[in-house]
């Protein structure tokens, strides 16, 4: 049965249709009156329903009709995708990054340049002269002026003196002093995996060793290694709250980022850091309100902090991970509280200045190598450990740790060993974040040349993301021939797509290159920088 007689209510008004229908065409034409009146009626709701159907139909016809007959609205198509190609000899090769190079986009501005390190010739160059924005392909500058001035094994010493005489009661009649270098692995992320310390804890343990039990003066960061310049020159106001501009200090922690948690507690509630924090003050101005909810919000002052927002009575609380205004300040508290963990009490308070001279070491925590740190900050694309090797680099010839210092030695260095104009670089920070930096294309792959041959090359190599395969472009020029073989440094921001680094060619060749485009289509500059370096690749002599 078809299903619309199956339902319960239709059923029975059908069956007594189909009898009184039965019944009429029985009946003699002169029939009764009720059955006229039945046939009537139900001849008068077929006609409506055919009207109805007919009005349906050339209203579906109307409406194609008007379909075909509007204007057809043109779309723009869609740019060809940007392959590959695998040239026969310099001058195809020429032709066809040309032609990806034409096709890739719209808008923006464009550098190239690309060496044969084997046989020192230029393969192709277009605008390699001119001045860009390089963004985090600048970290190639920074890590080859490092392990030019410290070599791969260096490491930096975060130390502990003291302002006092250390009796042999283990009480400290002074002050203890907290001194920064500089150190990017001074982390959380450097946690010691045998002892499960961190390196503050383990300096903190250290101090323990020496024999320190209280100490009745203050704890001092000394942050002097580094100018007092915390933004570089060039960095947005947007960016600053964001993990990758922390602030650049010389005594710097956890990457200069602050976890602040609150709970409730009863009628009021309890706030933590991580790291912990101890010796300065800490204004509470968190209201327990109905709800499970929870909006945290830190204000942070030259000498402290202020916790302010809501938690709900009810729920678990929350956490904001934000920016360290004064990292140095938060440093020295968090020592502060790692030495009181370890059973050292303190009666002073945190605060910051330059150590004494000749103050007496007390205990010193060394950072992890420098080849580990370089690795770190191209493969992450890191840029506070960028910013913190940049300005070391220029403490290693005796001059404060500060952008400038280290723009001087970059460009001295480049001249001297690399033979690139000084005009032709201009580092306002050392991550590629300012957009006050400038490079050439064509300084860039000088410098690559360089690095080529120095004792450090595999350093720098190693620590590059591999195509199709590692950090960065693990997702790029995947099943092309650059797979596995080209190594680059990347670099992107909201206006700059870059790439620079090593390809093997087809036959064998090695290759320095750098891309780099400024504009705002370059998402299609990241897919012709890809064929680029896949063709690269697939070159053959």
């Amino acid at each position: 049965m078809p299903l619309l007689f199956r339902h319960p209510v239709v059923l029975p008004c059908c069956t007594a249709a189909i009898v009184l229908a039965a019944a009429a065409s029985r009946l003699p034409a002169q029939a009764s009156p009720a059955v006229a009146s039945v046939r009537a009626v139900a001849e008068k709701a077929a006609s409506s329903d055919a009207r109805r159907a007919a009005l349906v139909r050339r209203r579906a016809a109307n409406a194609a009709l008007a379909k075909l007959r509007a204007p057809t609205k043109h779309r723009s198509a869609a740019p060809a995708p940007l392959a590959y190609t695998a040239p026969r000899g310099e001058s195809q090769l020429v032709l066809d990054l040309g032609a990806i190079l034409d096709r890739a986009s719209r808008a923006g501005a464009w550098g190239v340049s690309v060496v044969s390190l084997d046989y020192g010739d230029t393969l192709f160059a277009r605008n390699a002269n001119r001045q860009l924005l390089p963004a985090s392909t600048m970290k190639l500058f920074t890590s080859s002026v490092a392990l030019e001035r410290f070599g791969p094994d260096y490491r930096f010493v975060t130390e502990v003196l003291r302002e006092g005489a250390l009796g042999t009661d283990g009480i400290l009649r002074g002050n203890l002093v907290l001194r920064g270098a500089g150190d990017p692995s001074f982390s959380r992320r450097y946690t010691d995996g045998a002892s499960g310390e961190t390196p503050l804890e383990s300096i903190a343990h250290l101090v323990a060793a020496a024999g320190v039990k209280r100490v009745t003066g203050d704890i001092i960061g000394d942050a002097s290694a580094f100018e007092d310049r915390l933004v570089p020159e060039g960095w947005r106001k947007r960016y600053l709250s964001a993990h990758y501009a922390a602030r650049v200090s010389a005594l710097s922690y956890n990457e200069n980022l602050l976890t602040v948690r609150v709970t409730p507690a009863g009628r009021g509630v309890a706030i933590t850091f991580e790291p912990a924090l101890a010796g300065i003050p800490v204004v509470n101005n968190v209201r327990v309100v109905a709800g499970r909810g929870s909006r945290i919000g830190v204000k942070q002052t030259p000498i402290g902090l202020e916790v302010r927002g809501s938690v709900g009575a009810s729920g678990r609380g929350g956490e904001v991970e934000v920016v360290m205004e004064e990292p140095a300040l938060i440093t020295s508290a968090a020592f502060d509280a790692a030495l009181e963990a370890h059973g050292i009490s303190v009666g002073g308070s945190v605060r910051l200045a330059k150590a004494a001279s000749g103050a007496p070491r007390v205990a010193a925590l060394p950072s992890a190598p420098l080849s580990e740190l370089i690795t770190t900050m191209n493969g992450e694309s890191n840029n506070h450990f960028a910013e913190l090797l940049f300005r070391n680099a220029a403490r290693s010839v005796g001059v404060v740790g500060s952008a400038e210092n280290a723009n001087i030695l970059l460009r001295r260095f480049l001249w001297e060993k690399a033979h690139v104009d000084p005009t032709d670089v201009y580092a306002a920070d050392g991550s590629g974040l300012s957009t006050a930096d400038r490079v050439t294309p064509r300084a860039m792959v000088q410098l690559l040349g360089y690095a080529a041959k120095a004792p450090w090359h595999d350093v720098l190599q190693q620590s590059l993301p591999v195509a199709g395969r590692t950090e960065t472009l693990r997702r790029r020029m995947k099943y092309t021939p650059a797979m596995g073989n080209l190594h680059a440094k990347t670099g992107t921001t909201n206006d700059v797509a870059s790439l620079g680094g090593y390809v093997t060619s087809r036959d064998g060749e090695l290759l320095a290159f750098s891309f780099i485009y400024n504009g705002h289509d370059r998402w299609r500059a990241k897919a012709a920088m890809d064929a680029m370096g896949a063709t690269l690749a697939n070159y053959q002599r």
